[in-house]
């Protein structure tokens, strides 16, 4: 079981410089064909002072914490029992090539179903810009599955 104890615990916060060339190559991973995510000149005929960032990559970017796993550490979550159960975004405002992004992740609950055999873990990581201007909010839930052994 996890401990709900760990309700409202923030992990350190951590930023990342997001490039333009990683925003071309995850344009070009997804299979994205309008120009103004890969061409400086595109974004800027459409209103964009840069590069727009995707609206999915905040995901990727936040993997660039200094230790991704930190929360399955904390938690003491077998990798192998791990499975994601839902992902969703809310936008608030948009992010480009050259920003700065702040992440600041908090375990929001934990619970559990099924008479303990699955744990959930509902992350919830703000994203701000260097301005300190709110850019998004994730919620990730993850499922935990245990065993008569565990």
């Amino acid at each position: 079981m996890i401990d709900k104890r760990w309700i409202g615990h923030c992990m350190p916060a951590f930023s990342v410089l997001v490039e333009a060339g990683r925003l071309r190559f995850f344009a070009k991973a997804t299979g994205q064909t309008d120009p103004t995510y890969t061409q400086l000149e595109a974004a800027k005929t459409a209103g964009y002072p840069s590069l727009p960032v995707p609206p999915t990559y905040f995901f990727c970017l936040e993997f660039e914490a200094p230790d991704p796993a930190a929360i399955r550490t904390l938690l003491g979550i077998d990798y192998r029992k791990l499975l994601h159960g839902e992902q969703h975004f809310i936008y608030h405002a948009m992010a480009y090539a050259g920003d700065t992004l702040r992440f600041e992740q908090r375990i929001e609950d934990v619970y559990e179903k099924k008479g303990g055999t699955l744990n959930f873990v509902l992350r919830c990581t703000r994203v701000s810009n260097q301005h300190n201007h709110l850019i998004a909010e994730m919620h990730n839930l993850i499922v935990v599955r245990h065993t008569a052994k565990d």
